[in-house]
């Protein structure tokens, strides 16, 4: 390194010193001169080493398979067709590696280049553990006992080896749960640079890829609706994290620089619960934040303002918006709730598309609506020219993607399961994960057809990651990465 020793002979020196000082001057500056122009260039040459191998490892990341935020990188479950991709799995077949994760989650895997990101809660004392099915009641109503630890994995995509673990806080659970969720119910999203984390009732947490802590920001917990916490997960879009935050005292959508954490924007909520995942939609007008309430279902442009809204008869809202054909697709359909409806909205709207209640396709900007074909827990898929919806209870339909008509009506998943995880589709195949961890295979289009199925045999509430050859399932101890590639 350069210090100051190296500059006094060039500082120093002046035309008023004598013939053979100067002569000596000269060529002690000379010296110094030259070692101070090596270390310069030496350092340049690290500075561009660095720089470039920056450079190479983003441009990897961005032209390498992702999946950087919850039913990938479109938010529509669709996965690019791959002839590595796997058909049928079992717990050792067309398996590639399998990661034990410790404590409960039930976020998503996302994946940045040859990284997989994981987020689990461990408490150090047995508590309740979640279960699967419906509860129509109140969730658990006393926050978990002992000490908690929000923890955040990285595992390399090619042999599921751990890269790094962080402790992102640590501390005794503020607030309860639902019955059948965990303290890790949000998933992670990435902009190819850095890593997002939000633990709903806890705080965000800004990663770069190799684990460093960049920022964070402490979320005050909130009484949510039956003590069942927060699930809704942050998106990123032109450097910006959105995270929505419904709860029954304070509801709040807001925007933060990913780069600093400093809030841009905050936008108060008319609304008490939605554990919904935000979407931003880019359409062909512009681009804005689609965000589902039990009140309203709203638009937001990019700086918070309000576009459109109405009120979709939304009761507990967990289905998160997409879009395809052009159109961005609004579901909620609780199980008890006397509306079930479904919508697809044009690009363009603008203030309150339905002040007539339940007249719907009155407004121009809503193409089609169906009252009760809406699922509870899973989101729905557009494949091809056909929009599916799995039902908790194990019914699948299919509808037309373009005007809503039916296709077919339920159609039972046999032999068994209810579903929470959301429906994917890659290799012109439909595939539904129920929450006992077996897969159903479907065939698309008119006629309902199961082709096979995949059984895992572990409590599977987590949606999946698909990029490239792997799919990637986690269950209640396990992150499986499956494929049918050699390699």
């Amino acid at each position: 390194m350069l210090d100051g020793s190296d500059f006094p002979n060039l500082l120093v020196w002046s035309p008023a010193q004598s013939i053979v000082s100067d002569a000596k001057g000269f060529e002690a500056m000379n010296l110094n001169f030259n070692r101070w122009i090596g270390v310069f260039y030496f350092c340049i040459g690290l500075s561009l080493c660095w720089v470039d191998g920056v450079s190479k490892a983003q441009e990897s990341n961005s032209t390498q398979p992702s999946s950087m935020r919850f039913r990938g990188n479109n938010a529509d479950g669709l996965a690019p067709d791959n002839s590595g991709l796997p058909e049928s799995w079992s717990k050792t077949k067309n398996v590639k590696w399998v990661a034990d994760v410790p404590g409960w989650g039930w976020s998503c895997p996302v994946v940045v280049g040859d990284r997989v990101f994981l987020t689990a809660v461990v408490g150090d004392e047995e508590n309740i553990k979640p279960k699967k099915g419906l509860y129509l009641g109140e969730g658990v109503r006393d926050p978990a006992k002992g000490q908690h630890h929000w923890l955040v994995f990285c595992f390399d995509l090619n042999s599921g080896k751990q890269i790094w673990k962080k402790e992102a806080h640590t501390g005794q659970p503020l607030i309860p749960r639902h019955p059948k969720s965990s303290y890790a119910a949000e998933t992670p999203a990435s902009d190819g640079e850095r890593l997002f984390v939000v633990f709903g009732d806890v705080g965000i947490y800004c990663y770069d890829l190799d684990g460093n802590s960049i920022w964070s920001k402490k979320i005050e917990p909130k009484k949510t609706l039956n003590d069942w916490g927060a699930a809704s997960s942050p998106v990123v879009h032109d450097g910006k994290l959105i995270v929505v935050y419904d709860n029954m005292e304070s509801s709040w959508i807001a925007s933060y620089d990913g780069a600093t954490g400093k809030e841009i924007w905050n936008k108060k909520r008319d609304e008490t619960h939605t554990w919904s995942t935000p979407f931003v939609w880019e359409n062909e007008i512009r681009t804005e934040i689609v965000v589902p309430g039990q009140r309203k279902y709203r638009g937001y442009s990019l700086s918070g303002e309000v576009l459109w809204e109405f009120d979709g008869k939304a009761n507990l809202v967990i289905s998160s918006p997409f879009s395809s054909h052009g159109l961005c697709y609004l579901a909620s359909g609780y199980v008890g709730a006397p509306h079930k409806n479904t919508f697809a909205i044009k690009p363009g709207a603008h203030g309150d598309l339905a002040p007539n209640a339940d007249k719907y396709t009155e407004n121009e900007f809503i193409a089609w609506h169906t009252p009760r074909s809406a699922p509870y827990n899973t989101t729905q898929l557009v494949y091809g020219d056909y929009l599916y919806t799995l039902y908790d209870f194990g019914f699948l339909t299919c509808h037309d993607a373009k005007t809503g008509v039916e296709v077919y009506g339920k159609q039972r998943l046999k032999p068994r399961g209810s579903f929470t995880a959301s429906p994917w589709a890659y290799n012109g195949k439909i595939f539904c994960l129920n929450e006992d961890g077996m897969t159903y295979t479907i065939q698309p289009g008119p006629e309902f057809k199961i082709l096979g199925t995949s059984d895992l045999a572990e409590l599977s509430l987590a949606s999946p990651a698909v990029v490239g050859d792997k799919l990637l399932l986690r269950t209640a101890s396990k992150l499986y990465c499956l494929s049918e590639s050699e390699d």
